[in-house]
């Protein structure tokens, strides 16, 4: 039986594509697969789509859950579903899975069918831009020619952000929350030590540890706990935790003595046992190379330049990886250019992870950017 507000039980789906896919580091996949979700109805004039990117560790299971796994609930469950912010009665929303993934679509992990084994270390290292490429052939396999909105949250912002640059006929609004338009030395060093701590692993074998049934577990867990760090702020985390000891004691030994270590060791204990090391690889490396202005001699203005979509920019106070101040540049650089765009900046204490909770403000906010959406569908 479906929660009030659920979208209910999930189907994922596959699309294959044997047309080749020219990533932009000039390496290409011969034939490739997508593993999607879609919530709501297409409306007959094709006009009520929202594509939602995921973020890092993210996947296509956006809302609703299994019916064969009811506690795997989509990762964005309380912003989508019939009645919350994005009303899956007005919009046919869809999540997909990026190439390069671990949920089903093409990625490190596939076989590749020119070897026989897994792509491993050979797979493409991936961009932003590869995804909103490969997003775009899905929508035109589900006959979607313009979105009526792109969303989403810190690397999935990134994609709406790309979407409005690539294919601005396409996308008329896009929500871009929790965002930055490039990753700073400080969010880039983060991921290298990430990264180091998985390919310093002895089970990393190079990235092709599949064929030796192994997984560089060590490695996920670290890269997980720094990321976990980063994505709270200093604040959530004194509250959620303090200096609460285990035992009510101190026990004068390395192992876990502190609330928050054990937080953070069950963080990465989980993270390990579902995330693939390659596909994190991947990811933290597409973020690092996320820089539209990079192009235009680092001039976000004319990165900008080619967007027609309105926009709503939404960032929150305590958010020390991807700051407020981030936001504000590319509103900013979208308002240089005479562009729609509204921007709030919500005072809010849980860090980088506030774009994922239930912030009543947050979601106020979303809700009425889609009734505004909706009404010029209507109209």
């Amino acid at each position: 039986m479906n929660k009030p507000g659920s979208v209910g039980a999930a189907q994922p789906r596959t699309m294959h594509f044997q047309e080749p896919l020219h990533f932009r580091s000039g390496a290409v996949l011969d034939s490739y697969e997508l593993m999607y979700e879609t919530y709501g109805a297409l409306n007959e004039a094709r006009s009520n789509a929202v594509l939602v990117c995921h973020a890092l560790n993210a996947s296509h299971h956006v809302a609703g859950f299994y019916a064969d796994d009811p506690d795997n609930i989509g990762w964005w469950d309380n912003m989508i579903g019939p009645g919350k912010p994005l009303d899956t009665e007005r919009f046919f929303v869809i999540g997909v899975n990026n190439p390069g993934g671990c949920f089903g679509s093409t990625g490190p992990a596939s076989i590749n069918p020119k070897t026989g084994k897994p792509y491993g270390s050979s797979f493409p290292v991936v961009t932003v831009e590869d995804w909103v490429h490969a997003q775009a052939r899905l929508a035109d396999r589900l006959g979607i020619q313009t979105f009526a909105a792109v969303m989403g949250g810190s690397l999935g912002a990134m994609q709406a952000m790309q979407w409005a640059i690539r294919f601005p006929e396409r996308i008329r609004n896009a929500i871009v929350v929790a965002a930055t338009p490039k990753l700073s030395a400080q969010n880039i060093a983060f991921n290298e030590v990430a990264r180091q701590a998985i390919t310093t692993d002895p089970d990393f074998h190079g990235g092709d540890y599949y064929e030796l049934g192994v997984v560089p577990r060590r490695g996920l867990r670290l890269a997980r706990m720094i990321g976990h760090i980063t994505y709270l702020s200093d604040d959530a985390m004194m509250e959620k935790f303090g200096r609460i000891l285990r035992s009510g004691a101190v026990n004068f030994h390395f192992d876990v003595d502190f609330e928050v270590e054990s937080y953070l060791r069950h963080q990465g204990d989980k993270f390990a046992n579902y995330f693939d090391a390659n596909t994190y690889l991947l990811i933290t490396r597409a973020l690092d190379y996320f820089d539209p202005a990079g192009e235009h001699g680092g001039d976000l203005s004319q990165a900008l330049a080619s967007a027609t979509a309105r926009f709503l920019v939404i960032s929150f106070t305590s958010d020390w990886r991807f700051s407020a101040a981030r936001s504000r540049e590319i509103v900013k650089a979208l308002l240089d250019n005479r562009r729609d765009v509204s921007y709030a900046e919500i005072d809010a204490p849980h860090g980088h992870d506030a774009f994922l909770l239930e912030d009543p403000r947050y979601h106020a906010l979303v809700r009425a950017w889609y009734e505004n959406v909706h009404r010029d569908l209507a109209s």
